[in-house]
């Protein structure tokens, strides 16, 4: 089962990662709700292996391209996020003492933390330029303006409802201006 979800998982982050056009340094946040997908209601039946081998199918597809992931932790931490330090200096994210456990952050956001070569706990964001959703636990707070939907192959991970969207400069001028549609 944890293998099936982190094959599962890695082909969502491959796909948006092809999709959102994502450049080296850049933020994928990922919000996950192990609960959810094993089947149970958000935040009841927190499990550690599954965040594991979830959080292990993402981080392996960012990080051949270089991109930080930003494990979001549960509401209990006001959905504070788990990054490698090196990313929360190079974006200015001010450091916050916390660290994510089972039931107080997430078993996502535990696998990041022991993952991370230097984990740092970020309140917010603002400025992921991808995001995946698995469990609806609601990312879009953390995301650069414009977001956009993505629609994946991948539907679902595990029993968990997936949803993903990556960002695009915003359209300004009226009428008359002509926009780059590439981007």
């Amino acid at each position: 089962m944890y293998e099936e979800l982190k094959q599962q998982a890695a082909a969502a982050a491959r796909e948006l990662l092809d999709i959102a056009k994502l450049e080296a340094d850049d933020i994928l946040v990922v919000g996950c709700s192990s609960s959810e997908a094993h089947g149970k209601r958000i935040g009841s039946d927190s499990d550690e292996d599954i965040g594991k081998a979830l959080f292990e199918g993402i981080w392996e597809e960012a990080n051949l391209r270089r991109v930080y992931v930003a494990a979001q932790c549960c509401e209990h931490l006001n959905r504070a996020l788990i990054i490698e330090g090196a990313a929360a200096r190079a974006y200015a994210l001010p450091r916050v003492n916390v660290v994510p456990q089972k039931h107080a952050g997430g078993a996502f956001a535990t696998a990041a933390y022991a993952a991370f070569d230097e984990p740092y706990a970020v309140e917010e964001l603002r400025c992921a330029r991808a995001g995946l959703d698995i469990g609806d636990t609601l990312i879009g707070m953390h995301m650069e303006k414009v977001c956009v939907p993505v629609r994946l192959s991948t539907r679902s991970i595990g029993e968990a409802h997936l949803v993903a969207c990556r960002t695009r400069p915003k359209y300004i001028g009226g009428p008359r201006a002509i926009y780059e549609e590439h981007l």
